[in-house]
C-alpha cells in the first residue's frame, strides 16, 4: 500500500513506479472522500510519498496522516519517499515525527530532486530544459535503486538530500512558507485566452477551482490553496497568471517522455 501526493506529477511517477516494481497499490490521497481508515495484509508494505514544500512535507499530505488509521499494522516494513526541487531541509524528520503519533515508524528513506516547479517570488524559477532532463535521469538511476530497497524489505536506508541548512530551511523559512505564502488570492485567468477546458479545476489538489461549461474558473479563496502551481502548470494555453510573478515565466509538468 503506498499513499501519495503529486500536483505537477512528480511524485505519482516514482509511486506508480514503486508500486509497479513490488506489486503494491498506489493510492492518491487526492482521490480518497472521507474515509481515512484502511486495512493493511500482515506481509504488506506501507509507503509514503510526498512532495516537498517550503522545505517541509506538504500541508495537504500532513493533514492526511494526521487523520489516517491503518487496521492490522503491526511493524509492516515502511518507507517514505519525497520530491524536491531543490533539497528537502528536514522534510522527513518532520514526517517521521507526524508518522510517530500514529505509531508508526518508517524503516527506509528515499529523495528526489526533480525539475522545479514552485514560482511564487520573483526569484524563483523554472530550471533549463537541458537541467530538467538531468535532474530527471538521475532520479530515475536513485528511483530504481530504492525500489530494489523496497522490494527486498531493506531496512536503514537512507538517502536524502539534506541541504546546506536544513533546520533554517525547514523551521525558519518554511514557516514562514506556510504561514504567508499559502495562497489562491494572486491567481487570476486572463480570459481572452482561456478556452473553457477545465484542466485547472480537474488538477487541482484541494478542489479549490470552480469551474463551470465556458466560465472562467475562479477560485474559492477557502484557504485550502496549498500553492502548488498544478493549475498554472497545466493550462494548455498558458491563461493563468500568480500576479506578476509568473510573467514571462515557463511551465512544467512530469511527461514520461523525458525519460531517455
Amino acid at each position: 500500500m503506498i499513499f501519495y501526493l503529486s500536483c505537477t506529477g512528480n511524485t505519482r511517477w516514482a509511486a506508480q513506479y514503486l508500486a509497479r516494481r513490488t506489486a503494491d497499490r498506489a493510492i492518491s490521497i487526492t482521490d480518497i472522500a472521507c474515509d481515512y481508515n484502511f486495512t493493511i495484509a500482515p506481509d504488506e508494505r506501507l509507503g509514503f510519498c510526498f512532495p516537498v514544500h517550503g522545505w517541509r512535507p506538504s500541508i495537504l499530505f500532513r493533514n492526511f496522516i494526521s487523520n489516517l488509521h491503518i487496521k492490522g499494522f503491526n511493524n509492516n516494513y515502511c518507507y517514505a519517499l519525497c520530491t524536491a526541487g531543490d533539497n528537502i531541509g528536514e522534510s522527513m524528520d518532520l514526517l517521521t515525527s507526524d508518522l510517530s503519533r500514529i505509531g508508526i515508524r518508517p524503516d527506509s528513506f528515499c529523495s528526489l530532486i526533480m525539475p522545479e516547479s514552485y514560482l511564487g517570488l520573483p526569484f524563483f524559477n523554472l530550471d533549463s530544459e537541458d537541467k530538467e532532463r538531468l535532474k530527471i535521469k538521475q532520479a530515475s538511476v536513485k528511483l530504481k535503486v530504492f525500489a530494489d530497497v523496497v522490494a527486498e524489505y531493506r531496512k536503514g536506508f537512507e538517502e536524502l538530500d539534506y541541504g546546506r541548512w536544513p533546520r533554517l530551511n525547514s523551521r525558519v523559512l518554511g514557516g514562514f512558507f506556510t504561514k504567508k505564502l499559502l495562497s489562491d488570492a494572486p491567481f487570476k485567468v486572463d480570459a481572452s485566452k482561456c478556452v473553457h477546458c477545465g484542466k485547472c479545476s480537474e488538477v487541482c489538489p484541494t478542489d479549490n477551482i470552480s469551474y463551470a461549461d465556458d466560465q472562467v474558473p475562479e477560485w474559492n479563496h477557502d484557504g485550502k490553496c496549498i500553492s502548488c502551481f498544478a493549475c498554472y502548470h497545466y493550462c494548455p494555453v498558458r491563461a493563468i497568471d500568480y500576479g506578476n510573478r509568473t510573467k514571462g515565466k515557463g511551465q512544467y509538468y512530469f511527461k514520461r517522455n523525458n525519460i531517455k
